[in-house]
């Protein structure tokens, strides 16, 4: 693998580093991070720039063993009987014969039965399939799970059998500056200091007391997003008091968490930030409609 970083990756040049590293020397990978810290986008950039085959998989609780290795076409072993050309390969079976990166994504979602048949890969570097056969690991396979360590509904404790075989990356949110760059990537053409301001709302939901999870950036492109799109439905600037609030309800009061015990809206402690960070409603002399609309 090359030494260069991928261009398009903000603020990770030093997960970049050594999640290339760790490929490099053989090793399977362990990314943890809240959602929205670039994981997916970060092994993306990698397969990408070091042209390696990526095959990814969505984990939940539905992956069933199956699923992730192959089946056998039932209409296929009718006609001609278990063997290779009845298997119909699954992401882990595609991703071992073509010495591929397989990525499998909310690995704490996934059922253990599936898990164990990952950990038998780590450590023979083969998979053996009923009534079919050894399939061996290509030259160039890895495994790269990822996992939001917060997480912690419908998820299960990873094992120490996972972790044993892995090397692990955390990975946290990035700083305001690298954020403000993610920005403007996603959603170009925001003003410099509102978009500015937008980041530090989000930044602010992961600090606030009475909220559990923060939202990430991804919180803040959509925030931007739905201004431009708001302000042009109402005619008004995108930087117009009200659409921002509307749009920071809409974008953020879903991707926030509160604290069980707190008995208010997350649609309420989202207003007081961004009363905190825009200001109060600016006021005309003839007198104004209730802010919000929402």
């Amino acid at each position: 693998m090359t030494d260069e970083s991928p261009s398009n990756v903000v603020g990770r040049a030093r997960e970049v580093e050594l999640l290339v590293a760790a490929l490099d020397s053989g090793a399977h990978v362990l990314l943890e991070g809240p959602p929205g810290t670039g994981k997916t986008t970060l092994l993306r950039s990698v397969a990408a720039e070091e042209k390696t085959d990526f095959v990814f998989v969505e984990g939940n609780a539905e992956l069933t063993p199956a699923r992730l290795v192959g089946h056998f076409d039932p209409a296929l072993v009718l006609e001609r009987g278990y063997g290779p050309e009845t298997f119909v390969d699954g992401p882990l079976a595609e991703a071992l014969r073509a010495g591929a990166l397989l990525y499998v994504e909310e690995t704490n979602r996934i059922p253990e039965e599936t898990l164990n048949v990952l950990i038998t890969v780590m450590s023979e570097g083969e998979l053996t399939v009923p009534r079919y056969g050894r399939i061996v690991a290509a030259e160039g396979f890895r495994l790269v799970a990822a996992m939001n360590p917060f997480d912690a509904v419908g998820t299960a404790r990873i094992s120490s059998a996972i972790y044993d075989r892995v090397c692990r990356i955390t990975m946290g949110y990035q700083d305001a500056v690298d954020e403000r760059a993610i920005l403007d990537l996603r959603a170009p053409g925001v003003p410099g200091e509102w978009g500015a301001k937008v980041v530090d709302l989000v930044r602010r939901t992961r600090e606030h007391p009475e909220i559990r999870v923060g939202s990430s950036v991804r919180g803040a492109i959509d925030m931007a997003r739905l201004c431009g799109a708001l302000a042009r439905r109402r005619g008004v600037d995108v930087e117009d008091w009200t659409v921002g609030l509307d749009a920071a309800l809409v974008a953020l009061s879903g991707r926030i968490r509160l604290a069980e015990s707190i008995g208010r809206a997350p649609e309420d402690v989202v207003r007081e930030l961004y009363v905190a960070v825009f200001g109060a409603e600016p006021r005309e002399d003839s007198g104004g409609d209730d802010p919000g609309g929402a």
